[in-house]
């Protein structure tokens, strides 16, 4: 009867001692996920800010640790608020991170190539033919 009594007095005790590390546990896991998670949304919150520079014209990303980015936070739909501001003050202290905008697209104009007279091939039985007696009365 004895060893029953001890396994019934130690079983409450186990359970206690097995709740008790399982919520030491969860609460090193929360611990850890919310570390993630910090970790993750400073993660988003600098590529952000890259994209956002670049739109600006930084010439340098390295210039954004030059600045100061605790003006800069997420909304919940992961919307950054205060670049704007923050890039437009940046610019007035230190112009020499951003190159001068133009209001032209990067993109240039394709070189100009004298027009192609069309070749018989490419042309209708039509369009030959008026290119012919072109052709014809200027002889």
């Amino acid at each position: 009867m004895s060893v029953e009594k001890d396994i019934a007095s130690d079983a409450p005790e186990t359970e206690e001692t097995s709740i008790n590390v399982l919520a030491t546990r969860v609460a090193t896991l929360e611990r850890a996920l919310e570390e993630v998670q910090a970790q993750a949304r400073e993660r988003i919150k600098l590529a952000e800010l890259k994209a956002a520079a670049l739109q600006a014209g930084m010439l340098d990303l390295d210039g954004l640790k030059l600045l100061d980015l605790s003006s800069i936070e997420i909304d919940e739909n992961g919307n950054m608020i205060g670049t704007e501001a923050l890039f437009a003050r940046a610019k007035r202290e230190k112009p020499w991170l951003f190159r001068a905008l133009s209001s032209s697209s990067r993109a240039s104009a394709p070189p100009a190539q004298p027009p192609r007279m069309k070749l018989a091939t490419e042309m209708t039985e039509e369009e030959y033919r008026a290119a012919r007696a072109e052709l014809l009365r200027r002889r």
